[in-house]
């Protein structure tokens, strides 16, 4: 393993916490012996580009200091490859890191794990899904929540998870169930009206909210969370049980596993990692061993 280690940037993450958090990281790995270069892209196009030039010419590892959006990025370049990816979460989800029991706001105890993992090659390969042509690591989500989603990520304020929890309430005045079509591993159709479909290789999304939260992401399968038809009293009666994952025993959720899941439905976007996919019809494959993680 070569000695110089990426830093990958995003110094805006989490209200500028990215730019003062690459310091005490880039500390701890040059305390451990390793060099460090650091790459930041003029934007999320730039720096994909950048990091995939670092990471054809050859380095040690990878290091995403941000959110789940700068993880997001980082697993376009490394997924399939031996390049091994570290996570400093200084974001405002952090949910890959959430869910992975990485360090989240912490980047000096971030930065000496990660040194630490390298040192001693300590790498686990996970899962990442594969949808719309680009790879994620935590959840794909569509309906009710991808709404919220695209509401909460247009919101300057609150920050962290609180956001999301308004940008629900906000989409709930205009809220119903959608008509679904879901297909798992090429089984037969399931017609469906849903709040909302949930495609897990990781358990959380929108800062800590457990909407997959039995997903193990290096067991091969998705976890599908189907929340039915509720009504707008059912849903914030569960909704706060989201936070805890107890909402998967609820009459109106449905939980399946399957490695392949295709979902259509009218007018809905998905997401995945927080960053939107595009409308619906789409196909998730769950690809396993697809990256290696420094744990």
């Amino acid at each position: 393993m070569t000695a110089e280690i990426t830093l990958f940037v995003n110094p805006t993450a989490g209200r500028g916490r990215g730019a003062h958090a690459a310091q005490p990281a880039a500390s701890a790995l040059r305390a451990a012996g390793f060099a460090v270069r650091t790459v930041v892209g003029a934007d999320a196009e730039d720096a994909l580009a950048r990091l995939r030039i670092a990471v054809r010419e050859g380095t040690g590892a990878v290091i995403a200091v941000g959110g789940d959006g700068m993880v997001s990025l980082a697993l376009q370049a490394l997924a399939g490859t031996l390049v091994p990816l570290g996570v400093v979460a200084v974001g405002t989800g952090n949910d890959f890191a959430r869910s992975l029991g990485l360090p989240v706001r912490d980047p000096a105890q971030a930065g000496r794990l990660a040194a630490e993992a390298l040192k001693q090659s300590r790498i686990r390969e996970i899962d990442l899904g594969r949808a719309a042509g680009k790879w994620y690591g935590t959840v794909l989500c569509s309906g009710f929540d991808s709404r919220v989603n695209d509401r909460g990520n247009r919101m300057r304020l609150p920050a962290g998870r609180f956001k999301y929890d308004l940008a629900m309430v906000a989409e709930l005045a205009a809220f119903k169930p959608f008509p679904y079509r879901i297909t798992l591993d090429g089984g037969p159709v399931i017609e469906t009206e849903a709040t909302l479909v949930a495609v897990g290789n990781g358990s959380s999304y929108g800062g800590g909210m457990r909407i997959c939260a039995d997903a193990v992401p290096d067991d091969g399968l998705f976890d599908v969370t189907v929340v039915g038809d509720c009504s707008r009293a059912t849903l914030l009666k569960v909704f706060p049980q989201v936070y805890k994952g107890t909402h998967l025993s609820h009459p109106k959720v449905s939980v399946y596993r399957a490695a392949k899941v295709t979902l259509e439905a009218a007018g809905i976007t998905a997401y995945a990692d927080g960053e939107p996919l595009g409308p619906l019809p789409v196909t998730a494959e769950c690809v396993p061993a697809a990256v290696r993680l420094l744990t």
